[in-house]
């Protein structure tokens, strides 16, 4: 069993889920605004949000990494998710985040996300990260510039039109 790491940053914490995450969990995925960009673009209901959680728990088991549920430091409020995702039939280890509209407009994303690919790079020794996003979603895309990914080519997946953004790991690239 592995033990998911539990990482501070300036102003949050990334830490396993638990079951009282649940209900900010839930509110943060019926939400049409947080949720327009992701799989179908439509809210997710609580029983869905159940199921995720788990599904996010279980991929730490499967990968050895995964995503981490988001707490300001100060308050200890959930706001949101952020990790490393690469679910069977992914096109490569992305870094994902997504957070409660309250908590939109802080660099939180860029906070969480810049502290997933710094684990992944220096724990984990992965040799590029990637960033699925779509086009209309033009904060992620400053999320992902300002986490040094560059666009690389826009791909289909599940249906949707994605833009791929990546980095290479630069400890391994001046390797080879």
């Amino acid at each position: 069993m592995i033990v998911i790491p539990i990482i501070p940053t300036e102003r949050l914490v990334l830490r396993p889920f638990n079951a009282p995450d649940l209900d900010a969990f839930a509110e943060m995925n019926a939400d049409p605004e947080v949720v327009a960009f992701l799989g179908n673009g439509q809210p997710i209901d609580r029983q869905e949000s159940w199921k995720i959680m788990a599904w996010l728990l279980g991929h730490w088991q499967l990968r050895g990494f995964g995503s981490w549920a988001v707490e300001e430091r100060e308050t200890k409020r959930f706001v949101g998710r952020v990790g490393l995702f690469y679910p069977e039939g992914w096109p490569g280890i992305e870094i994902s985040y997504v957070l409660a509209r309250s908590a939109w407009g802080k660099g939180y994303a860029t906070e969480g996300a810049r502290t997933a690919m710094s684990h992944a790079f220096e724990k984990l020794n992965i040799p590029r990260v990637i960033s699925l996003i779509h086009p209309a979603n033009r904060s992620s895309v400053k999320v992902a510039e300002k986490l040094g990914e560059t666009f690389a080519r826009k791909m289909e997946l599940n249906g949707r039109t994605l833009l791929v953004y990546g980095r290479d790991n630069p400890t391994t690239s001046a390797q080879l």
